[in-house]
C-alpha cells in the first residue's frame, strides 16, 4: 500500500529534516506517526499524499512510483488519498455543505447522492445543522472536523491526518479517533500524526516515531 526506499527529504541546501527512511505500511493498517515538534511528522504526511516529492528514494503508494508520476496523473492518484492537515484550506466563500461537496464535483456522482453523502460526512463528525454555516462562522474546533468530513466523503482507500485533534477538546477528540477507527475497520489505510499521548494509548497499534530526521518502528504505543 506504502513503502518508502532510502526516503531523504531536505530544502535547498538545508539539512536533511527526513534522512534514509525505509518503511512499509500493509493495506489496512492503523498507524501512528510521533516526535517532538520539527521533527519531520508534517513532511512525512505530505510525501506520502503527494503534495511534495522526496529529494532521493523512491516512494510507492497503491502500486505507483509517486515520486515518478506526471503531473497529470497526480490528481487520479491524490483522488484515493484523503488528507488532513493542520492548515485546514477551507474556502470561506462557500457553505460548509459546499466545502465537503468539493471533492465529489471531480467524480461525475449524481447531486442528489452527492449531496446524501456530504450531509452523512458532517453527520459523522458532529457538524449536523451547520450545513450552511459560512467556516468563518464556525469555531476552530467546527473547521477542523469540517475538514476531515471533506477528507472522508470520497471514501479514501488511505486515510492520513496531521494532529487532527489538536484544537479540539478531549470528547471531541476521542469522537475524531472513533470516525478514523470506524473508517479503519472497513479497510482505510490510516496514518496519523500526533502527540497526544493518551489518544495513542486508546488507539495505536502501530507507532513511526521521527526524531532527528530518523525513523523508528514500534508496535503499539511509544
Amino acid at each position: 500500500m506504502i513503502e518508502f526506499q532510502h526516503v531523504f527529504k531536505s530544502y535547498g541546501r538545508g539539512r536533511n529534516i527526513l534522512a534514509d527512511i525505509n518503511f512499509r505500511i500493509e493495506p489496512g493498517e492503523f498507524v501512528f506517526v510521533s516526535g517532538p515538534s520539527g521533527a519531520g511528522k508534517s513532511t512525512l504526511l505530505k510525501l506520502i499524499g503527494g503534495l511534495e516529492p522526496p529529494s532521493r528514494g523512491a516512494i510507492l503508494v497503491n502500486g505507483h512510483r509517486s515520486d515518478r508520476m506526471p503531473a497529470r496523473a497526480r490528481p487520479y492518484l491524490r483522488r484515493a488519498i484523503g488528507v488532513i492537515l493542520q492548515d485546514v484550506h477551507l474556502l470561506y466563500d462557500r457553505s460548509a455543505i459546499q466545502n465537503v461537496l468539493l471533492p465529489l464535483a471531480v467524480t461525475g456522482l449524481a447531486p442528489a447522492q452527492a449531496q446524501s453523502r456530504a450531509r452523512a460526512a458532517l453527520e459523522k463528525v458532529g457538524l449536523s445543522g451547520k450545513e450552511d454555516l459560512n467556516p468563518i462562522e464556525m469555531s476552530g474546533g467546527e473547521q477542523q472536523r469540517l475538514a476531515i468530513a471533506r477528507a472522508i466523503v470520497n471514501r479514501p482507500s488511505i486515510l492520513i491526518a496531521d494532529e487532527p485533534t489538536a484544537s479540539l477538546d478531549d470528547d471531541s477528540a476521542r469522537r475524531i479517533m472513533d470516525v478514523f477507527r470506524d473508517f479503519n475497520r472497513v479497510g482505510v489505510t490510516t496514518l496519523i500524526a500526533s502527540h497526544d499521548l493518551a489518544l495513542m494509548a486508546s488507539y495505536a497499534r502501530r507507532t513511526m516515531r521521527i526524531e532527528a530526521g530518523r525513523f523508528h518502528d514500534t508496535t503499539g504505543a511509544p
